[in-house]
């Protein structure tokens, strides 16, 4: 391949779809313009061909014969006038003057341009101007009755001048008759040319219908098809599966463009595969690590009871046995001794409680809120009777829950606003429920000394607490069991921080959990050991 071959080669390898498409249809319409205006020209030419055929040569040439008719019945008029003076011999010659005159206009008008055809009609009508002059108009003057003695006496002269009048028309009648048989031919001549270039219009709108349909398959169909079959064998999982670039240079770059992304998603892939095995088993270990510590903490807080329980009820016989018999420290420290091992009772118990939601209780059924509602404020009765406490609520609405860790829900959150009150104020705890979406809405607002809130996020941590014991009682485990309990059943729980006046705890529940919503098998494992009693 030489140098300009390569060097073609590489610049139309840079040509695109568009670019591909402007260069077939421009040659297309050139190819096509040019077949057209030969065929137009083609067409004219037979048209005018035949025009001048059937309106100049063939009605010159007939008009021709007609003027030989009109002079030769001129010349037996005469003849006959001046052999027999006879009057009616002179009809043929008068009509035979003016269809003269009538075929001579008529050829002057067809032969209009011609000028050697005219020539011809000029030596006509002067070879017919002299026998007429000799010869026709004087034995036409001739008295009638009477042989006129011009006939004998120019006989030889008429017979030589009529003869010179059908020599100079046979000779333009046979140029006549040459010119219609070239018109003829250059007609047969123009419409064999025609039928060939009608027949080359065709052939090559075929071939250029072939030649489109060809370069369209070429350079756009097969291409795409190549780059459908290989998206769709990627598609099929086969990602390693090259994208092969063929076609025209936006068709190339467009292959390549999706065989980067195929590569990346390639790349992609084995990071995802690579993390999500490292997930796997990061979430095989937390799980058997949660089961571990859910175990553990179940386990402990059962085998702590027995221990603390002596403690405790060891520690309460010295207080009432040795009490006021030792000196006031001593007494101070059975009474350390004994709140400690009370607290550290509490605390395992609200431990156990915790570690409880989602494992032990974990029965979604369809349930009346307002039902458990009651019941647990029956529950809190000596707290709301000591306290005087109001608890108003709203319609509540039936879910898909548990009952008992609703009942535990309330309970924390009705006790909280009970315990939390302000000093002298009787405590109101009223319940809202609100429709937002596929979600409940529920509130529980109070009028007590309320939430800060810098501590919006830690009161719902176990075991935070933003008070003394001394000042209010309990382990600070309860509101880490209600965000437990709601986010069980697929819900969210926070404190209201535009509320003031007291606190708002706002959390969602659905009219039925999702499936995933905090059940676990752990408590299965957990419960298919030995668990201790307490």
């Amino acid at each position: 391949m030489s140098g300009n071959t390569k060097a073609r080669a590489r610049r139309f390898s840079t040509w695109t779809t568009r670019r591909w498409l402007r260069a077939g249809v421009a040659v297309s319409l050139t190819v096509l313009t040019l077949l057209g205006v030969t065929g137009a020209w083609v067409l004219g030419r037979t048209e005018s061909i035949s025009d001048t055929l059937v309106n100049t040569k063939s009605p010159a040439l007939s008009t021709s014969f007609r003027l030989e008719s009109a002079l030769l019945n001129q010349e037996t008029g005469i003849r006959g006038y001046g052999l027999t003076g006879t009057p009616d011999f002179l009809a043929p010659y008068q009509q035979g003057l003016s269809d003269q005159a009538t075929h001579t206009a008529t050829l002057t008008r067809l032969l209009d341009g011609d000028a050697a055809r005219l020539r011809d009609l000029t030596a006509v009508q002067d070879a017919v101007e002299t026998w007429q002059e000799r010869i026709a108009r004087p034995i036409a003057s001739s008295p009638a009755g009477t042989v006129s003695p011009l006939t004998t006496e120019r006989a030889a002269e008429g017979k030589e001048t009529f003869d010179a009048v059908r020599a100079t028309l046979s000779g333009q009648q046979d140029r006549l008759r040459a010119d219609r048989a070239q018109a003829v031919q250059d007609l047969s001549d123009t419409m064999t040319l025609r039928n060939w270039v009608f027949t080359a219009i065709a052939l090559v709108i075929a071939a250029l219908t072939v030649l489109v349909f060809e370069g369209l398959r070429r350079g756009i169909t097969r291409p795409l098809e190549q780059l459908g079959a290989d998206a769709r064998t990627i598609a099929g999982g086969t990602f390693e599966h090259p994208i092969t670039s063929t076609g025209p240079a936006d068709l190339r770059r467009l292959s390549s463009e999706i065989d980067f992304m195929r590569r990346r998603l390639v790349r992609e892939l084995a990071f995802t595969e690579e993390a999500r095995l490292r997930l796997d088993a990061q979430a095989a270990d937390l799980q058997r690590s949660n089961a571990e510590l859910e175990q553990f903490a179940y386990v402990a807080s059962h085998d702590l009871q027995e221990p603390l329980r002596k403690v405790s009820s060891f520690t309460q016989l010295l207080q009432r046995r040795y009490g006021g018999q030792l000196d006031q420290r001593a007494d101070q420290y059975i009474d350390y001794a004994v709140d400690g091992a009370n607290r550290m009772q509490t605390l395992i118990n609200d431990l156990l409680d915790f570690s409880r939601v989602g494992r032990v209780h974990h029965e979604l059924q369809s349930i009346e809120l307002e039902t458990v509602l009651n019941r647990t404020v029956s529950s809190l009765s000596v707290s709301i009777e000591e306290s005087g406490a109001e608890i108003t609520h709203d319609p509540l609405p039936p879910l898909v829950a548990d009952a008992t860790q609703m009942g535990m829900l309330w309970q924390n959150l009705i006790g909280n606003a009970i315990k939390f009150h302000r000093p002298g104020q009787t405590p109101k705890v009223h319940i809202s429920a609100e429709r937002e979406d596929d979600l409940w809405r529920f509130a529980v607002t109070d009028n007590g000394i309320g939430i800060a809130p810098e501590y919006a996020e830690k009161v719902f941590v176990i075991f935070q607490r933003l008070h003394t014991k001394d000042a209010y009682s309990g382990s600070g485990i309860g509101l880490a069991m209600c965000k437990k309990i709601v986010e069980f059943h697929g819900g969210t729980i926070a404190i209201d921080p535009d509320h003031r006046d007291g606190a708002r705890i706002t959390f969602t529940l659905a009219d039925e959990p999702p499936r995933a919503a905090g059940i676990s098998t752990v408590p299965e494992a957990v419960r298919a050991g030995a668990e201790p009693s307490a």
